[in-house]
């Protein structure tokens, strides 16, 4: 009897580790493209297509600022990184959003077109990407905006929410030519030589996370707070408090609440250091 209770026991653990990662990789790999999500999206940018390192044509969503077309100045701009979703609708968003207070806006696709719906096939995703190539993706995205002649190439800076937050600092850590790093509830550093060029190039970083965030817990906040306090880095970490992961969201930054005033909190930084003249 038990011998059998055992066998239904592994069994029904065995079928649930199939089902799962058969979610995983259906999702993955299989549903959802990323630019299929972008073209439903309603929004004012364009899907624009330019080459990476490898050869390989990648696509990324564009916002323009609504006086693009008749002023003549150059812009600054952002570079704008997905959750662990990949580049969909929501992202889209918030790039529009942020294009509207006059800032040039891409939305980098780092997973190369996949796009996931669910946890399991997003943890893939994020697990299986390989961060030297998102890394590189995310330098070539950056020297196509600086070879815009209608974008001020010192003023262009990087943002990313919840796994994008971590990829935007990790290019702040590479490229001290980023003006301004902003990471939403992303992967931190704890240790100040991990800052790399941040630590020479003297620009600014803002970090948002929330109070109730269980994947980037206060203590790892601290941490992070703790490391830059040790370095000379103009930098603000703000946690708001009753709210947890990925609280900035389209919808929220247009009403009262901890998202709206963490993406007024963002308008202001971004004034501050990316308007005016370079």
């Amino acid at each position: 009897m038990v011998k059998r209770l055992i066998l239904i026991i592994v069994s029904g653990l065995v079928v649930l580790v199939g089902l799962f990662a058969g979610v995983m990789v259906t999702d993955a790999y299989f549903l959802d493209q990323s630019i299929d999500s972008i073209n439903n999206h309603q929004g004012t940018g364009l899907v624009v297509e330019f080459p990476l390192a490898d050869g390989t044509l990648t696509r990324a969503y564009r916002a323009n600022p609504p006086d693009f077309e008749t002023s003549g100045d150059p812009y600054p701009a952002m570079l704008m990184v997905h959750e662990w979703w990949g580049l969909n609708g929501e992202i889209a968003d918030l790039a529009d959003a942020l294009a509207e207070q006059g800032y040039v806006v891409l939305a980098v696709d780092t997973y190369r077109g996949r796009l996931a719906t669910t946890v399991p096939g997003a943890l893939l995703l994020r697990i299986t990407v390989p961060k030297d190539r998102v890394d590189q993706d995310m330098q070539t995205a950056f020297d196509w905006l600086a070879a815009d002649p209608r974008i001020d190439p010192a003023r262009i800076g990087v943002m990313g929410f919840c796994y994008g937050g971590g990829v935007a600092l990790r290019l702040a850590t590479l490229n001290p030519s980023v003006a301004a790093t902003i990471n939403l509830y992303g992967d931190t550093i704890e240790d100040p030589a991990g800052f790399g060029a941040l630590l020479t190039s003297g620009r600014p970083l803002l970090g948002i996370f929330g109070e109730l965030d269980a994947q980037i817990p206060v203590s790892d906040v601290r941490a992070f707070e703790d490391a830059l306090a040790q370095t000379t880095i103009p930098h603000t970490v703000t946690i708001y408090p009753g709210v947890g992961h990925a609280f900035v969201t389209p919808t929220g930054i247009r009403e009262p609440g901890a998202p709206q005033d963490a993406w007024t909190q963002i308008l202001v930084f971004l004034a501050d250091h990316l308007q005016g003249d370079s």
